[in-house]
């Protein structure tokens, strides 16, 4: 049984780099046997590569997060495509719309959101100007608005690449329209909470094929270790919660998942 990491931010102030080298080999220790750790935004663009050249079971992706399009030049894209061309890259990412924290200072809320679908867009065309393909966040205070939003930009790049929404929070229902544009969600730790259930009850429900695990770590560590800091180990648990809802043995559940993943990045 072996599984991948799909979503993780090994650059994290979180880790130490001196660690590494001890969290990967925990994370092979629980049949993890790949990662793929994502930058948001340009200071650790060269972390996250540089990370994924040290260590062979770990791949990079490059992008803005939402929260960061404000304090990001303009003209960050030709730098970007720089990192993005490099042969640890294996998507474009972490990007997308985040609704759910506040506009910063001087910003007002439309100013901050009409960036965030900018530099979206602009992800996506580079995405598909290097055939690679993409990460998306998106998040809410209440209702779906940034997801509604997400896909109505992924809709007209769909026959260029294509798309996995990370931390899929939502019903099944509400994944439809990214399944049928060819993209992708992708499940956390999430699907281990108690008062998450509607989270299981999507990946239970979704098509093998479609969806992915990941941990976000740093974030959302699943049970037993909710609460303290992830790290790509624990996408273990949250793989064994997600086959037995599904009635299926880890076993199955690694083959399509792991399939999706060489897919999907291409590793």
């Amino acid at each position: 049984m072996t599984l991948t990491d799909s979503h993780c931010h090994l650059g994290s102030q979180k880790f130490s780099p001196d660690e590494l080298s001890s969290i990967i080999a925990r994370a092979k220790e629980h049949g993890v046997q790949r990662m793929v750790t994502l930058a948001t935004c340009l200071d650790d663009c060269q972390q996250n590569i540089s990370i994924a050249e040290q260590f062979p079971e770990v791949y990079a992706c490059i992008g803005i997060h939402p929260c960061d399009v404000h304090e990001t030049d303009s003209q960050y894209i030709n730098q970007l495509t720089s990192y993005a061309q490099h042969p640890r890259c294996v998507a474009i990412g972490e990007t997308g719309l985040d609704y759910y924290h506040p506009a910063p200072e001087s910003w007002s809320t439309d100013q901050y959101h009409t960036r965030q679908r900018e530099f979206l867009t602009q992800h996506f065309k580079l995405a598909a100007k290097l055939g690679k393909n993409i990460v998306i966040h998106t998040r809410d205070r209440s209702g779906d608005a940034s997801l509604r939003d997400a896909i109505n930009i992924y809709r007209d790049f769909a026959d260029q690449t294509r798309a996995v929404f990370h931390c899929f929070p939502f019903s099944l229902e509400a994944a439809r329209p990214i399944l049928d544009l060819g993209g992708l969600i992708s499940f956390t730790g999430i699907a281990t909470f108690k008062n998450a259930s509607s989270v299981l009850d999507t990946a239970t429900n979704c098509p093998a094929g479609s969806f992915m695990l990941e941990t976000d770590s740093p974030y959302l560590a699943p049970v037993p270790h909710r609460g303290q800091r992830n790290e790509p180990a624990f996408t273990y648990f949250t793989a064994e919660a997600i086959a037995q809802a599904r009635g299926e043995s880890l076993e199955e559940l690694s083959a399509h998942t792991e399939a999706t993943v060489d897919t999907f990045y291409g590793i």
